[in-house]
């Protein structure tokens, strides 16, 4: 307990203190390195810059005459653009990847297509089934005689014909019975 107390007392009386970084270097050098090697590593040090300044000219003078070269076979940056985009998609269409994925969709879209053929076979026997039932029968007998007795009462032929028929006449007769506003006739008076 006492050990921690003065522990916290030293923390408390002696802040931190920033040290300069070149400093602590130069001194680490100083204490490390001798007067020769010092020498030494500075001289290689300015070989290295030289080197990497001849460097940064051959760089630009290739660069330029690597331009020069595209501007003379026609080569604008658009094409260059188009090129590198056609050769990521062939490589995109040649990975493992992308064959995979696309061998995967192809087989789900078989089945789908196999799937949704099936249930519209289904649905369609299904329909048919239900239009030759007794209850469908009888409901279209029901229709087609309620209709034809609206024909007679309003004056048509009285013949009762297909279903089709019959809802199609229906339809013309209704719409034929429908009142219709008379507001020009309205507003010349």
């Amino acid at each position: 307990s006492e050990i921690k107390s003065q522990r916290m007392c030293l923390l408390d009386k002696e802040p931190l203190k920033e040290v300069d970084e070149d400093m602590v270097s130069e001194v680490d050098l100083n204490n490390t390195v001798t007067e020769g090697e010092r020498e030494e590593m500075e001289n290689e040090l300015t070989k290295l810059e030289e080197e990497i300044t001849t460097l940064k000219q051959v760089l630009a003078s290739k660069e330029k005459r690597h331009l020069e070269l595209k501007q003379k076979l026609g080569i604008t940056p658009l094409c260059e653009l188009r090129q590198n985009f056609t050769k990521s998609w062939y490589d995109m269409q040649t990975s493992t990847a992308y064959k995979k994925t696309s061998e995967t969709l192809s087989t789900a879209g078989q089945r789908t297509s196999v799937a949704f053929s099936n249930l519209g076979n289904a649905i369609n026997r299904k329909f048919g089934d239900m239009r030759n039932s007794p209850s469908f029968k009888s409901f279209e007998e029901k229709v087609e005689s309620t209709v034809s007795n609206i024909k007679s009462k309003v004056g048509g032929t009285g013949g009762a014909g297909s279903f089709e028929e019959v809802l199609s006449s229906a339809a013309q007769a209704s719409s034929q019975d429908t009142p219709t506003n008379n507001v020009t006739g309205n507003s010349e008076r």
